[in-house]
């Protein structure tokens, strides 16, 4: 059977209620401080989490319009998905949970708190032997005797005791583990606590300033220390969490905190300068430590001190605390080779740049451009292929075996040296953006520079590969090119390719001859191109236009054997042009120019005047630190100690009621045992027959029936 006094309290779990008349105030109360509304209101919090984890939070409008189109982009913003953790519908619903959870430890922890002091001595004797747990007992000895006994037994137990008396009985009522009740009070109440501390930490302090103080986010350029007070948060701000980038030597009293449509400024109550920088890499490339030194000063006392900042070992002082969270480009100085990428001009020029500046730049006889240099980097680590021997390969049995995840093609991680990446823009503000490696890297067994181009940030970088001469350098292919752009060198590349390349009984043939001329013009001509078409494209295009498809394949091949040779004599023209000796024609030069082939035929989509090639550097670090004023952050750490108490007390405090019912016998004492638990487990059973047990052993009793007894 059931237990009865279980029963008695079930309909009064539900804690305090409210006493009013209006019963829809008091049902709304009700169902706002009850379970199933919490968890419900969980679910929904889950979910809009969900969406803040899957949709990158305050990022610039243009990427998400890149990634969902106009309509949807506008849809989504006046859904705030862009900012979940800041939109006000997510904002209301962690404010009803903290609401609900309130309410819900505000009407039940009085009760809770009443019961555990409670030693429930109104039982009857009845009830008793209706518990499920309950044993029966004759003992020779007096009440009284017992009851001192009994009591000395629950105590030494672990149990608190309570000796009642009844009319005709003496009621013993203990009880063990009523610290359970805190169990729930802590765990509900370590929601609330956490809720609010997060909530402080938050950018909820930050928006509400924006709703109710007028700060706007800035979108625009200049220098910090002019930008207008309405887009400045105070020193006082109580919660923030922005980025500070400073170059070596440089200072920084404000720290950048990004929003969707631009940036706010967080002013600072101290000065911190990088004196110097420190990075070490693996041997690979990647960063294996990095630090900052650095001065921080006090605007009111202005007392300065150093310290060092590295990763996981961030500077606290003021409530302020200094996270090393990257490093960038402090504005290197860069020296570059110029190359031009159209005409027949191949002779480069210097340049000079300095990373995070613009170089206002205006080729001979084309419209100006403005060359914005926006990065640099030292170390660029790439995966490249592994050069596999042919006594490897013979082995190729190691390739099947071991894990799984082994890729086919073994690659390793290896530095390809410094990098620029820089913005090309003409006047009327289009840009392209480009990034070029410094030193030339093995590609598929070929050795290339490789040069990047993407026409929006949104776009992965497509890379032009020049191919490096003798000397490790693009100048060789810049002179195929210009010489390609140049009318009188085809033409004269023409006549050479046709001078050896026509059979010695047809040399004699002036028209042959100047066919085989034309064909040769013809074919380097529709390979140098135009603004519409250029390289295979265009001999495709031709092709297609001019020849029967049953005859492409044929005509293709003819075209290919023209373009090869021909182009070998127009290099080789080139270099006497420029007072250098003819290369020989082996199997390393032949190669090299199947890869100036195929780089000339994709420099159609590079669409920039020069290529820049980065000669020689001073390089200017710069740390990018993250500081945060964090109130809140002891609030969530209590809240986190209150909940962890709370689930060790809920699992692992079992609370037990026990009452043992003394009346006079017949011949002795009468003994009615019961105990009872919120969970019954193994372990209660287990204690139960031994309590059953050592009662009788103490008290000299035997254990007896109700039907033994008459009752």
């Amino acid at each position: 059977m059931d237990n009865p006094l279980e029963h008695e309290n079930a309909g009064d779990t539900a804690g305090i209620r409210l006493q009013t008349r209006n019963t829809v105030l008091a049902d709304s109360v009700e169902l706002l401080s009850s379970m199933r509304f919490a968890i419900s209101l969980l679910v929904l919090i889950c979910i809009g989490a969900v969406i803040g984890t899957v949709v990158k939070q305050n990022e610039p409008a243009p990427n998400y319009i890149n990634q969902f189109g106009q309509f949807w982009y506008e849809v989504f913003d006046k859904a705030g998905v862009y900012s979940v953790y800041s939109a006000w519908w997510f904002l209301l619903m962690v404010g009803v949970l903290v609401l609900s959870t309130s309410l819900c430890v505000i009407r039940n922890t009085p009760k809770m708190l009443k019961d555990m002091r409670s030693w429930r001595e109104n039982v009857r004797e009845q009830s008793l032997r209706n518990f499920h747990h309950h044993a029966e007992y004759a003992s020779a000895q007096d009440t009284v005797t017992l009851a001192e006994r009994l009591s000395a037994y629950l105590q030494a137990s672990g149990y608190q005791s309570k000796v009642v008396a009844k009319d005709d009985a003496v009621l013993i009522a203990a009880k063990r583990g009523a610290g359970n009740k805190w169990g729930y009070i802590f765990a509900h109440s370590a929601i609330v606590v956490i809720v609010l501390g997060a909530m402080l930490d938050s950018e909820l302090p930050v928006k509400a300033q924006q709703w109710f103080l007028g700060k706007v986010p800035y979108d625009g350029a200049g220098l910090i220390s002019k930008i207008p007070e309405q887009h400045r948060l105070s020193e006082r701000n109580p919660s923030f969490r922005g980025n500070a980038m400073i170059p070596e030597g440089g200072v920084a009293d404000t720290a950048i905190l990004s929003q969707q449509s631009g940036v706010l400024i967080q002013d600072l109550p101290v000065s911190v300068r990088l004196r110097q920088f420190h990075i070490e890499f693996y041997n690979t490339g990647m960063p294996k430590l990095f630090a900052s030194d650095v001065t921080l000063t006090d605007h009111e006392t202005g007392k300065s001190f150093d310290a060092t900042i590295r990763v996981n070992q961030p500077l606290v002082y003021k409530g302020l605390a200094f996270y090393q969270s990257s490093f960038e480009d402090g504005g290197s100085r860069l020296r570059l080779k110029v190359w031009p990428m159209l005409g027949a001009q191949n002779q480069p020029f210097a340049l000079r740049g300095e990373v995070g500046g613009s170089t206002p730049w205006a080729p001979p006889g084309q419209k100006a451009y403005n060359i914005e240099w926006s990065g640099f980097r030292v170390f660029n680590v790439e995966p490249v292929a592994k050069v596999v021997s042919e006594a490897d390969k013979e082995k190729g049995l190691s390739r099947h075996l071991g894990s799984a995840a082994k890729s086919a093609e073994s690659k390793e991680f290896r530095n390809v040296g410094p990098s620029i990446q820089y913005k090309l823009r003409d006047a009327a503000g289009q840009a392209r953006e480009y990034m070029n490696f410094m030193q030339p890297s093995q590609i598929e067994g070929s050795t290339v520079f490789l040069s990047g181009m993407r026409e929006s940030p949104a776009d992965q970088f497509r890379f032009l590969r020049i191919p490096a001469d003798d000397n490790d350098s693009p100048q060789e292919w810049m002179r195929i090119r210009a010489a390609l752009q140049n009318p009188e060198l085809r033409k004269l590349a023409a006549e050479r390719f046709t001078s050896h390349a026509l059979p010695a009984s047809l040399a004699g043939n002036p028209a042959m001859k100047e066919q085989m001329i034309s064909s040769a013009m013809n074919t380097l001509t529709l390979f140098a191109g135009d603004e519409k078409s250029a390289g295979y494209r265009a001999v495709s295009d031709y092709l297609e236009k001019k020849i029967p498809e049953a005859e492409q394949a044929k005509a293709a091949d003819v075209m290919m054997k023209i373009l090869n040779g021909s182009l070998w004599d127009l290099w080789m023209i080139a270099r006497e042009k420029d007072g250098l000796t003819t290369l020989e024609a082996d199997e390393k030069h032949g190669r090299f120019l199947q890869l100036s082939m195929a780089a000339l035929s994709d420099a159609g989509f590079y669409g920039a005047p020069v290529y820049l090639q980065l000669e020689s550097f001073d390089e200017v670090k710069a740390t990018v630190l993250q500081i945060t004023r964090s109130p809140g952050q002891g609030i969530v750490y209590f809240g986190c100690l209150l909940l962890v108490l709370g689930v060790f007390a809920m699992f692992y405090i079992r609370e037990r009621r026990l009452w043992i019912w003394l009346k006079k016998g017949d011949a002795g004492s009468h003994i009615l045992m019961a105990m009872s638990t919120q969970r019954k487990t193994l372990d209660f059973e287990k204690e139960f027959e031994q309590c059953r047990a050592q009662l009788a052993e103490i008290t000299d009793a035997t254990e007896t029936s109700l039907a033994a007894q008459g009752k």
